[in-house]
């Protein structure tokens, strides 16, 4: 949490006013039981009908002064934990955005939505309610004390000997919860991860009839933070009942040493009231305070998570400039790279090598889950490969800039990502200046011209969040013509073409090979009829490169390559059976 304050530091003059007003409000709530002393010994006792409409007209004064100063402390109290909750969600959001995938993969999207919104929102509660109450309370309790002692010594010992108990369980309690909390938020992960799995994939979950699966699967994450909740709470609930119980046997000793002192002549009756008016105030702050702590308790565990991602640093460092002289021929080469995510056990790739000139077509082919998304990425540099070198026209890419590199490469990702908004605005993502032309240029290249000029208000037509309101096929060639509106050096279509049928699949191939221009293209495939016509052909077989040439070389020199395509020609195996039998 310490770390974290330097977000406040814009706000200390609020911060310093909120609790100051809000003591001020207590030295005149201090004053309220000397008032009424006074009016039930001079006023009251004597029969004096001025005093008591003098003393009455200072009570609402200190009243209305009072509530004046609480709503003063209110307005910089808010002020502050706002601000202050706003720029902590604006910096960590700016620092997730620097992370590499590596980092985001390794703290989950559920974790960091639940941190930026739950976990701050809880923070700033937290701050709001300390920068008013945690200053007060205190002030309260030792104001009262130190006002008993101006009354009768004897009496406010017995103050000087409760404040103590009541802090040591007080503080106890808070010390023994604030773990807890911790976990509680950590099960609010999981419940929110479920649900949001739920909520993106209900069609799936309806059509395979798993609804009552995922049920029972909320419902065991919804127990599991039930029963952390319910063990925090009981805790937490122990705060109320033993203040009242340690402060009612104060108030008991008080009344019985304070009429003692008053049989004795050495204090008034007033005087008994107003000791019993400052052990109320002690009850009525103590209880404040407990609720505060378990208040502050939440806040302080969700600080250590909100400032758990601050700690994370990114360990993918960019230059400032891109470093290196750039090659007249070379693409992309590949030198004896090795990759493995961090959670997993084998490596993704390993000891690939390859190297591609500027202008050809590169198709990647392979299983599932060999490898070719991997390579995809290494290009981009969303990962750093372990072990070898990737480099781009010539220069390793942790050599260049951020954003020399993602300007010369365009990749569509296999899931096509669209963004709510108009068709213009998510074609702008690539390139803020692109003018209408460049953009229905790219749509024309990628298919999706009479997508567009199909709906209503074209570039001004509205997209759904996700793309919910197009098809498969529609979404994936927007993808694709945002990647073209940038007119990149290197365009990577992974596997983003699988929703297009086969006639519009050969007329994308057709335009992009048309518009190419010195473009090097690598597209990853499973589709043998997507690859076939491309310059060379990569292919992959549990992460490791065991074809690199044209369709036909790669028919007669590699058997993945042969079987996958057999696989999806059976008439061509035949033949092939045929050959061998008659030979």
């Amino acid at each position: 949490m310490k770390k974290l304050l330097i977000y406040l530091e814009k706000y200390k003059m609020e911060s310093i006013f909120a609790p100051l007003f809000k003591l001020l409000e207590v030295v005149f709530d201090l004053i309220v039981p000397l008032i009424v002393a006074d009016i039930i010994d001079s006023g009251i006792a004597k029969g004096d009908t001025g005093i008591l409409f003098s003393r009455f007209a200072i009570l609402v004064a200190l009243a209305l002064c009072g509530l004046a100063c609480s709503f003063t402390a209110q307005y910089f109290a808010s002020k502050a934990s706002v601000g202050f909750a706003t720029d902590v969600r604006q910096a960590l959001f700016d620092h997730v955005q620097k992370l590499s995938w590596t980092e985001l993969d390794t703290i989950g999207t559920n974790t960091l939505i639940t941190r930026m919104t739950s976990d701050v929102n809880q923070m700033q509660n937290g701050l709001n309610l300390a920068l008013r109450l945690l200053l007060r309370s205190p002030f309260v309790v030792f104001g009262a004390m130190f006002m008993a002692f101006t009354i009768d010594v004897k009496c406010a010992l017995i103050f000087l000997a409760a404040i103590p108990v009541l802090s040591i369980a007080v503080f106890a309690i808070m010390l023994v919860s604030i773990p807890l909390y911790k976990k509680v938020q950590t099960a609010l992960d999981k419940v929110l991860g479920i649900t949001r799995d739920n909520l993106q994939g209900v069609r799936v979950i309806r059509a395979f009839r798993k609804e009552e699966d995922e049920v029972r699967a909320f419902d065991q994450s919804a127990e599991d933070l039930r029963k952390i909740n319910e063990k925090v709470g009981r805790i937490s609930a122990l705060l109320n009942p033993l203040t009242f119980a340690l402060i009612n046997i104060a108030t008991i000793l008080l009344i019985r040493q304070s009429a003692v002192q008053v049989s004795l002549g050495v204090i008034n009756q007033g005087d008994t009231v107003a000791l019993y008016n400052y052990m109320a105030q002690i009850i009525v702050e103590l209880i404040k305070l407990a609720n505060l702590i378990i208040t502050i308790d939440k806040s302080l565990a969700c600080a250590d998570r909100v400032q758990a991602v601050f700690d994370q640093k990114t360990t993918m460092e960019w230059k400032e400039t891109t470093e290196g002289k750039e090659s007249e021929t070379e693409a992309v080469r590949f030198d004896h790279v090795s990759f493995a995510y961090a959670s997993a056990s084998e490596e993704a790739v390993s000891d690939i090598s390859f190297t591609v000139n500027k202008g050809e077509t590169i198709g990647i082919i392979g299983a599932t889950g060999c490898g070719k998304s991997t390579v995809a990425n290494l290009i981009g540099r969303f990962y750093d490969a372990t072990d070898g070198c990737v480099s781009v026209d010539g220069i390793d890419v942790k050599d260049y800039s951020h954003d020399d590199l993602s300007g010369r490469i365009g990749i569509v990702p296999q899931r096509a990502v669209l963004f709510a908004g108009s068709v213009r605005d998510n074609m702008k993502i690539a390139d803020e200046t692109a003018s209408d032309e460049q953009i229905w240029n790219a749509l024309r290249i990628a298919q999706a011209e009479d997508v567009v000029k199909g709906k209503d208000g074209q570039l001004d037509f509205m997209i759904e969040s996700g793309g919910r309101n197009l098809s498969g096929g529609q979404r994936q060639r927007l993808t694709i013509a945002r990647a073209l509106v940038k007119n990149p050096q290197i365009l990577i279509l992974d596997d983003s073409a699988s929703a297009l049928d086969f006639s519009t699949d050969a007329r994308l191939r057709a335009s992009l090979a048309e518009a190419a221009d010195q473009r090097t293209v690598f597209i990853i495939s499973q589709r043998i009829s997507s690859i076939r016509s491309a310059d060379r052909i990569l292919v992959l077989e549990d992460g490791r490169l065991s074809g690199n040439g044209t369709h036909d070389e790669l028919l007669e020199s590699c058997e993945e390559y042969r079987e996958i395509y057999e696989s999806q020609y059976p008439e061509k195996r035949k033949n092939r059976h045929l050959q061998e039998a008659h030979a």
